[in-house]
């Protein structure tokens, strides 16, 4: 294992790729939180600073649609121009100054939004090109654990420069960051052939994606498996001041448990690659998930050491389906078509968080913690049974 990830490391494209990874990451991940606590400051209203994250997120429904301009023109020079787009829209915040002006951080997220899933389907792309399929898994996990390490402390830093400068401060570092991811991308020596042209529509070309996907015998049960995963996930997440409420800490202990969960998911990104080769996609898939249905019966035990031991689980496991499926859909799908079967996976993989959310917003207020997640740990282990059992299958794909 730490052979291979040395070659990753050492691996000139895969270095700048991951650099990138880092720098936009810190940004997107301090402005994350800071949209929220600034028009929370604005306008008192907690509604209002939720819709941030949707903001940020609705552009994932259509990503399909929106993956399918990953596969138009060159990736590279599409991530180039995108983050530097992204860094100039971003200093139109500095005319929010009140309520008046809230409207232009929401437009700002929501192309923010639109803008990240065409660079994430951009990135899943190129990246086989960039840094050879054989090292996929490996860089995959590296990309997940950088982005885990980020998440645990780029929003402290964001919320620090939000205390002492305010938000508009907060948008001129993530743009900063834009502008070095630009020059990283555009260090990458990769050689891409002009796309082809199609003549089919967009809606038949986004179509055509989609069909490739839910066809291929490998990829639809870890992106169906990825997607049930993350629903629980979504649910799961709603109960977690429940669970800190059930142990008699107060509110803020949560914090403590979401930072375990991250250095669970920083380990695993390290080991994935090794891991991926050793047992396979599915079987790794599989393992990830019913290690986060341990991680459930866990959190529903009254004990600090139990709780986190669970979260500690959960952040181990949950990225496990996640990084097979990318690695499999870059490794199975054809280049012509990779940047809107990876756009669409994401899709079906990550949206139903959100739906999670919801339905658990509104279990929580009817049903006991300490039924809910041991119907959770259950749900999970008939998720990944699937995964665990299954045969290998030896064709690689239906015709593009």
């Amino acid at each position: 294992m730490t052979s291979t990830i040395g070659r990753v490391l050492r691996d000139r494209n895969a270095s700048l790729y991951l650099g990138a990874v880092v720098v936009s990451g810190f940004g997107t991940s301090a402005l994350w939180l800071v949209s929220g606590i600034w028009v929370k400051e604005l306008t008192g209203s907690d509604g209002l600073a939720a819709l941030c994250q949707f903001a940020l997120w609705a552009p994932t429904l259509i990503g399909p649609l929106l993956g399918t301009l990953a596969d138009r023109s060159r990736r590279k020079p599409l991530l180039v121009a995108a983050n530097l787009a992204l860094g100039v829209l971003l200093l139109s915040l500095f005319a929010v100054d009140g309520t008046g002006q809230l409207w232009i951080l929401f437009a700002v997220l929501l192309v923010y939004g639109a803008c990240g899933v065409v660079t994430d389907a951009a990135e899943a792309a190129l990246v086989p090109t960039a840094v050879g399929k054989e090292l996929l898994g490996d860089f995959n996990g590296l990309r997940m654990s950088a982005n885990e390490g980020m998440k645990l402390v780029a929003p402290l830093a964001g919320a620090g420069l939000f205390a002492a400068y305010g938000g508009a401060r907060v948008a001129l570092l993530d743009a900063v960051t834009f502008v070095l991811a630009a020059g990283m991308y555009g260090l990458l020596r990769v050689r891409e052939s002009a796309p082809v042209r199609e003549r089919a529509s967009l809606r038949e070309r986004t179509a055509e994606g989609a069909r490739y996907l839910w066809g291929h015998e490998r990829l639809r049960p870890l992106v169906v498996a990825g997607g049930l995963t993350m629903l629980s996930s979504g649910i799961s997440g709603t109960l977690v001041y429940a669970i800190v409420e059930g142990l008699g800490h107060s509110p803020a202990y949560t914090g403590v448990l979401y930072v375990v969960q991250g250095a669970g998911s920083v380990a695993v990104g390290v080991a994935s690659g090794a891991l991926l080769r050793r047992f396979g996609a599915w079987r790794f898939g599989g393992a990830g998930i019913a290690l986060t249905g341990v991680a459930a019966g866990l959190s529903a035990l009254p004990s600090d050491a139990a709780v986190l031991a669970g979260s500690f689980a959960n952040g181990v496991g949950l990225p496990c389906v996640l990084i097979a499926g990318l690695t499999a859909v870059q490794r199975e799908t054809p280049d012509a078509l990779l940047g809107r079967v990876a756009a669409t996976a994401n899709t079906l993989m990550f949206t139903p968080t959100a739906v999670g959310i919801a339905a658990g917003a509104a279990l929580v207020e009817c049903v006991d913690v300490r039924v809910l997640l041991p119907v959770l740990a259950g749900a999970r282990l008939l998720i990944a049974a699937p995964l665990l059992l299954r045969r290998r299958v030896t064709s690689r794909s239906p015709s593009a």
